[in-house]
C-alpha cells in the first residue's frame, strides 16, 4: 500500500513550493504577539499593544480576500511581490519608528499597511489543487499543509516572544517580516507549479463569496475559529485558577498536538464517505469535545479534553478546503480558500474577545459555555451545507 504523502510529493516541485509556503507563513503566528510582546516593553501599556497588534491582525483578515480575488484574476506573482515587500517595508518603518518613541498615531497607520499582506496559505493550497487532479491526494495535501499550519501556532508566538524578550524588542517582529519576505519571494519564483489563469467574460465582476457554499464554510470556519479563540483565553484563565498559570502552555500543545495528529491521519485515510457527510461527523464530534469541557476540574483534565478537542479541528478545515475546491471554478479558488482563511482569523479574534470578557465579568465556567454555543453552530451550520452540499457535490473522497 502506497503512502499518500510520498505519493503527493512525487510531482516535480510540489516538496519547494510547500517549503517556501511553510516559511513565509510564519509571520501570521509570529507577527501578532511579536508586536505586543515589543510594544508593551518599549510603551509599558498592554492597551496599546493589544490595539496595535489588533489593527495589523484585522487589516490583515480583510485585505487578504481582495488580494486574493486579485490574484485570480492576474496570477500569484505579479500581486504577491508588491503586496509583500509593501507589507514589508510598512512593519520595517513600525519597527523603527517605535524605537524612536514616534508618536502612537503614525505606528497605528503603519499597523495597518503592514497588514496588507496576501494569505499564503490561500497561495499554496491554490497550487497544489492546480498540479494535482486525483481528489484523494489533493485532500491528503490539504491535510499535510494544515499540519503545518499548526506547527507554526506551535512554534511562532513562543519563538517571537523569547526573542524580543532575550535580544531586543523588535527581534520577533523583525524575525516575521525576513522570513515572509524570504518566503513569498521563493514561492512566487516557482513558475512551474503557478495556477493558471482563466479567462472568463465577466471574471472581473464575480466574487468567490457569491458562491452559497464559500459563504457557509466560512461561517463554519469562523465558528470553529471562535472555540480556538475561546480555548486560547480559558487555557490561560483556567490555569491561573489553578494556581499554574505555566501549564497553560501544555493545556494549548496539547490542542495542538490532536490536531496535528488528526491532520496526518485524515490525510493517509482513503475516506469513501462524502465530505458533506463527513463534515456533518468531524462537527457532531466537536461538540461533544466542547461539552466535556464543562465537566473539567483540574488543569490536566483540561490538557487531556484539549488533546480530545484538536482531534477535531484539522479534519473540519481540511474537509470545508475541500468542499470549497469542488465548488468554485479554479479562477475563483484562491479567493474562496482565502475567504475560509480570514473566517477562522476572525472567528478566533473574537472568540478571545468575547471569551475575555465573559470570564473577567462571569465565570471561567461561563467561558466554556462560549466554545459550547460556537460548536453547536458549526453543527447547525454543517447539516445545513449536507442538506444543500449533498445535491450539489458528488465527488467522494476515495480513489
Amino acid at each position: 500500500m502506497n503512502n499518500p504523502y510520498s505519493e503527493i510529493f512525487k510531482i516535480k516541485g510540489t516538496k519547494h513550493f510547500s517549503c517556501a509556503g511553510f516559511i513565509a507563513r510564519m509571520p501570521l503566528s509570529m507577527m501578532a504577539i511579536g508586536l505586543i510582546t515589543m510594544l508593551s516593553q518599549l510603551y509599558d501599556s498592554y492597551w496599546i499593544a493589544g490595539s496595535i497588534a489588533a489593527l495589523f491582525t484585522f487589516t490583515m483578515a480583510f485585505a487578504a480576500p481582495q488580494l486574493s480575488r486579485l490574484i485570480d484574476r492576474v496570477g500569484q506573482r505579479k500581486v504577491v511581490i508588491p503586496a509583500a515587500l509593501f507589507s514589508a517595508v510598512s512593519a520595517l518603518a513600525l519597527l523603527l519608528l517605535s524605537h524612536l518613541q514616534a508618536p502612537l498615531w503614525s505606528l497605528y497607520v503603519l499597523a495597518m499597511c503592514a497588514g496588507i499582506m496576501p494569505s499564503v496559505p490561500a497561495l499554496v493550497r491554490a497550487r497544489w489543487s492546480a498540479i494535482q487532479s486525483d481528489q484523494g491526494l489533493l485532500n491528503t495535501a490539504y491535510s499535510f499543509e494544515s499540519v503545518l499550519d499548526e506547527i507554526t501556532f506551535v512554534i511562532g508566538p513562543p519563538l517571537a516572544i523569547a526573542l524580543s524578550s532575550l535580544l531586543f524588542p523588535q527581534a520577533g517582529p523583525l524575525l516575521a517580516v525576513i522570513l515572509f519576505v524570504i518566503g513569498s519571494i521563493w514561492l512566487v519564483s516557482q513558475k512551474d507549479t503557478e495556477p493558471k489563469i482563466e479567462q472568463s467574460e465577466n471574471q472581473t465582476r464575480t466574487s468567490a463569496l457569491a458562491n452559497s457554499t464559500v459563504k457557509l464554510l466560512s461561517l463554519v470556519l469562523l465558528a470553529l475559529g471562535v472555540i480556538v479563540g475561546a480555548i486560547d483565553v480559558l487555557s490561560i484563565a483556567f490555569a491561573q485558577l489553578q494556581g499554574m498559570p505555566i501549564a497553560a502552555s501544555l493545556v494549548l500543545s496539547m490542542y495542538a498536538l490532536g490536531s496535528c495528529i488528526a491532520g496526518f491521519g485524515f490525510g493517509a485515510v482513503k475516506w469513501r464517505v462524502s465530505m458533506p457527510v463527513l463534515l456533518v461527523r468531524f462537527a457532531i464530534f466537536t461538540l461533544i469535545a466542547s461539552v466535556l469541557l464543562l465537566s473539567v476540574n483540574h488543569v490536566y483534565g483540561l490538557a487531556v479534553v484539549m488533546f480530545i478537542s484538536g482531534l477535531a479541528f484539522a479534519p473540519t478545515m481540511i474537509i470545508a478546503m475541500g468542499l470549497v475546491e469542488q465548488s468554485v471554478p479554479k479562477r475563483l479558488l484562491t479567493e474562496a480558500l482565502t475567504w475560509l482563511i480570514t473566517g477562522l482569523g476572525v472567528g478566533i479574534a473574537g472568540g478571545a474577545a468575547l471569551t475575555g470578557w465573559v470570564v473577567e465579568h462571569f465565570t471561567v465556567d461561563l467561558g466554556f459555555g462560549v466554545a459550547v454555543v460556537a460548536a453547536a453552530t458549526v453543527v447547525l451550520l454543517a447539516w445545513y451545507q449536507k442538506q444543500g452540499g449533498t445535491r450539489r457535490v458528488t465527488q467522494v473522497v476515495s480513489d
